[in-house]
């Protein structure tokens, strides 16, 4: 599981030749859902977004709680993941919860506390809301939770960061594993676990978390190509998202642009019987989501023909 392949080689535990042919065969006619993530729908209600996704053709809604879509802090925010969740069926909609938004536990520190923030009353209060968003994730039905490590601050001790990471979320499986949803944990440029190796890593010493697999940020981390880590880390995979973004640049782009491989991508995910929802992440994007919404599910069933 902790292989690593910086070229085309398939890495260790993906199949072999012979195996990969055979499940091409069968998985060839394999529908991916796709979904769409709300922090690139900044601009619309949450009310309007829905079905404006499930008119375009998208099976999901990858839901990014923050103050604009379903504040996991409003007063009654479990009974608008009530309305969210059934106006989602209704559409035929699935759902994976988002944590990763920028300012909504510190409106002038972007992203900030984290699991490997220095403030041991900082750590606490993300728990609380990784906690928070498990119990509206079950509300709304979801299928999996993503969530990542933090970027430890100048002067933090990695050692004792990985000791907090190892922590927090060792105390989240307690808290919220076996609910009915994945808990996926994001690998993220830069931050403590920013490849699929320290992903490994990590649930080598919290047991019971599933990978959230980033593919565009395989080529901004390295280690593995998009579709081999895909092959790599079949078994493990919560949640897998798509963008296009270029090789050692952090940049959430089109799908159509960057250096990500998309036909191969999604080849491999049909390969190996993936069958949760697909997501894309455009946050920059959101004053021109009634071009990319459609653009982007049109680019995805032109690359599923490649």
């Amino acid at each position: 599981m902790t292989a690593r392949s910086t070229s085309g080689r398939a890495p260790q535990g993906a199949p072999a030749t012979e195996e990969r042919d055979e499940g091409r065969s069968r998985a060839v006619n394999s529908a991916l859902r796709y979904a769409y993530n709300t922090n690139g729908l900044t601009s619309h209600r949450l009310s309007d977004a829905l079905p404006f996704l499930a008119d375009t053709g998208y099976a999901g809604v990858a839901l990014t709680l923050d103050v604009v879509h379903l504040d996991p802090f409003a007063p009654d925010a479990l009974a608008q993941a009530e309305k969210t969740r059934a106006r989602c069926d209704e559409l035929g909609l699935g759902v994976v919860v988002e944590t990763g938004a920028r300012y909504l536990l510190d409106p002038r520190a972007k992203h900030e506390p984290t699991l490997v923030t220095a403030d041991a009353e900082g750590r606490a209060r993300r728990l609380a809301y990784l906690r928070l968003a498990c119990d509206l994730a079950e509300v709304l039905g979801a299928e999996a939770v993503s969530f990542w490590t933090g970027v430890p601050r100048p002067g933090v001790d990695r050692d004792a960061a990985w000791g907090w990471v190892v922590d927090g979320v060792r105390a989240l499986v307690d808290s919220s594993g076996g609910r009915g949803f994945a808990l996926a944990v994001e690998p993220e440029p830069g931050m403590l676990v920013e490849d699929c190796d320290g992903w490994a890593r990590l649930a080598a010493d919290a047991p019971g978390i599933t990978l959230a697999l980033d593919t565009g940020h395989c080529v901004v981390a390295g280690g593995y190509e998009p579709q081999e880590a895909v092959a790599a880390f079949a078994p493990h995979l919560g949640t897998v998202a798509v963008e296009g973004m270029r090789r050692g640049v952090h940049d959430h782009l089109p799908l159509d642009e960057g250096d990500v491989d998309l036909p191969a991508v999604l080849r491999a995910l049909r390969e190996v019987g993936y069958d949760r929802l697909v997501t894309l992440e455009l946050s920059r994007d959101g004053h021109r989501a009634h071009e990319m919404v459609p653009r982007a599910i049109a680019t995805l069933r032109e690359a599923e023909q490649a």
